[in-house]
């Protein structure tokens, strides 16, 4: 066997391949032991990087069957949202650059086609792959061409409308697609829905099971009987098999078969790929495979930090609640005093802090699985007839039901709380889950009341006037902790429409948004600046705002948004109606995506930190003209 680049012979067959071409060049026989090796590399690796690691895990046999059956980068691989696509990365050239996993200048967690050309669409988003395998699919058509086009989604992602919609097209034409499900019985938080439902009943189906392998037996005694228990056999899975579903939209379906049996995958994946027209393959995988502390909590193991891959224990997260921590207990609390309360979350019961209200409240909380414009439709519906609905959902998540939150939420003007969770910049998750746009998406619309919170107990008090006021509101905080300011449990609703000014200075005021107080209070006390935390998008303060345009040389909005659109434009819009010509400078989000590192990296390579922040205003104030305080 060869020996590895790093001078050792741990991984023989994994330190060969830089490509898939060289996978293919591999015998039969090889493909379980280098499954194996991609298992403990990838263990090894993600323990040292943290990121994404249970779904990885449990498609390592069905990535190394796909790119050993099909010709890659030639033939169309479409990964769904992209959690399970590591083993994909290691496998076509990027194996090397796995320490850089996510961290600025490395490997982004997720499929990116500037990446890589075996990154045939980026993703990072769930239930888009039979929609963009669907196009390539066409696009090989119209073009005369002869590729394949493969797209595996997992069974979570299958409740999202959009990979109906595009299954539905696509069983309608006579296209050469393959359409791969992952059914692991998992997506981030446990599936739920009919869907999810009946896939696990089939296949738990011990009537089924025994009739099958019996039938299998039968036909090794009995030769002849081969062509009557196949009868049966596609009768049988006619009457209780998903197939049926998936061959009335079109689809030729195989399977459920066993998506760690390398011989078995490459088998069907050679017949498939020399079939036409759509086609639907099932395979059944187990999320977290062959790494015990996985198997055994897939949702503890979706996401991780950096862990001791010999024991599986995870690090401690310890330290003050996190914004989406003060938002569970919120939660609780408020469902304690108010039998009204429903909890709504598009499948992200874990990561949106809603355990704890699940647990207690079990009949009270709806996770509708990876549907958030069938969340907010569904909030719109309870709050027509009395219910106190709260959506917690991610910023980046709540853009794609936009039209919901705009027709069926605010155009209604009903009670509705929006917890937005993820606001900002995400740290390692990069571009595809930042919550850069929701200030610029929510403040167009009418009756809509938008708050960003300084600090946690500010964050507390906020979900509480979001409840309490009688219409649409949303409360947009960011991922992981603040400044550790204590939480009130007690603290009052606060005035609609209030700002506070937190620090009296000269020449120039700072109109702080959220949770970026944290940059612009160290900046203030080096301009001897005064500071105002806002907390309202919309409605303005627009007394304060006022009154700091009247008495200050220059006004410096900053915000943790996009630039366009964002707070800063809504004070812009203010001083221009009133014909104020205070001069104003507005900080945040640049017109670009913002790349994976840290948080703090990330806001340094925008200059969203407090040292460029002092930087751009002692410039601007050093070739300002004079400027009297109070002209309009």
């Amino acid at each position: 066997m060869p020996a590895s680049r790093a001078g050792t012979a741990r991984f023989p067959l994994l330190d060969a391949i830089d490509s898939p071409a060289d996978l293919r060049r591999l015998a039969p026989d090889d493909l379980p032991v280098l499954a194996d090796e991609v298992r403990r590399f990838l263990i090894e690796s993600v323990s040292r990087t943290g990121g994404h690691f249970a779904a990885g895990l449990g498609v390592v046999e069905l990535t190394i069957a796909l790119h050993y059956v099909f010709a890659t980068p030639e033939d169309r691989l479409v990964w769904d949202v992209g959690h399970q696509a590591y083993p994909h990365k290691i496998l076509t050239g990027r194996r090397q650059q796995m320490a850089t996993l996510r961290q600025q200048g490395g490997l982004s967690g997720f499929p990116k086609r500037s990446e890589s050309p075996y990154d045939a669409f980026g993703t990072g988003h769930s239930s888009t792959s039979v929609s963009a395998a669907l196009g390539m699919a066409i696009a090989a058509e119209r073009l005369g061409a002869t590729r394949q086009v493969v797209a595996v989604i997992g069974d979570g992602a299958l409740s999202g409308g959009m990979a109906f919609e595009a299954l539905n097209h696509a069983g309608a034409l006579d296209l050469d697609l393959l359409v791969i499900l992952n059914d692991n019985d998992m997506s981030i938080s446990p599936p739920v829905g009919a869907v999810s439902n009946y896939l696990a009943r089939v296949l738990s189906s011990r009537f089924y099971n025994r009739v099958r392998n019996g039938g299998k037996s039968a036909l090794r005694i009995a030769p002849g009987l081969r062509e009557l228990v196949g009868r049966w056999e596609e009768h049988m899975k006619g009457m209780v098999m998903p197939g049926t579903l998936f061959e009335e939209l079109g689809f030729n379906y195989i399977g459920p078969i066993d998506g760690h049996d390398l011989p078995l995958l490459v088998e069907t994946l050679s017949n498939m790929r020399a079939m036409r027209g759509p086609r639907f393959l099932h395979v059944v995988t187990r999320k977290g495979r062959g790494y015990e502390p996985a198997e055994g909590q897939p949702v503890a193991y979706h996401g991780v930090a950096p862990f001791d891959h010999a024991t599986g224990e995870l690090a401690s997260k310890g330290g003050p609640p996190t914004y989406t921590e003060v938002f569970g207990d919120w939660i609780c609390d408020a469902a304690a005093r108010d039998p009204r309360l429903i909890a709504i979350t598009p499948a992200m019961c874990e990561g949106s802090g809603l355990v704890r209200f699940a647990q207690s409240w079990p009949a009270r909380h709806f996770d509708v699985g990876i549907a958030e414009q069938h969340a907010l439709t569904l909030a719109a519906g309870m709050a027509c007839d009395g219910l106190k609905p709260v959506v917690a959902v991610y910023s980046t998540f709540l853009q794609r039901a936009y039209d919901q939150l705009i027709h069926d939420i605010a155009l209604q003007d009903l009670d509705v709380t929006l917890a937005v969770d993820r606001a900002g910049l995400v740290g390692a998750d990069g571009p595809t889950h930042a919550g850069a746009f929701d200030l610029s998406y929510a403040r167009p619309i009418p009756n809509l009341v938008v708050m960003a919170p300084a600090d946690e107990n500010e964050c507390r008090r906020m979900l509480e006037t979001a409840y309490a006021y009688p219409g649409p509101a949303l409360v947009r905080y960011p991922r992981g902790g603040g400044p550790g300011v204590a939480v009130d449990a007690a603290a009052p609703p606060l005035p609609i429409g209030t700002g506070e000014v937190r620090r009296r200075g000269r020449r120039v005021a700072i109109l702080s948004f959220g949770s970026v107080l944290g940059i612009t209070a160290p900046a203030a006390d080096e301009l001897d600046a005064t500071l105002a935390n806002m907390r309202f998008v919309k409605p303005l303060d627009e007394a304060l705002l006022l009154e700091l345009a009247d008495t200050h040389e220059l006004l410096v909005t900053v915000e943790e948004n996009a630039v366009l659109g964002g707070a800063g434009g809504a004070v812009a819009e203010l001083l221009a109606g009133r014909g104020h010509r205070a001069p104003l400078v507005t900080l945040g989000l640049p017109d670009a995506f913002v790349e994976h590192g840290t948080q703090a990296e990330q806001r340094a390579a925008v200059g969203l930190d407090a040292r460029t922040l002092v930087a751009r205003v002692r410039a601007r104030l050093d070739r300002a003209p004079p400027y009297a305080a109070g002209a309009s």
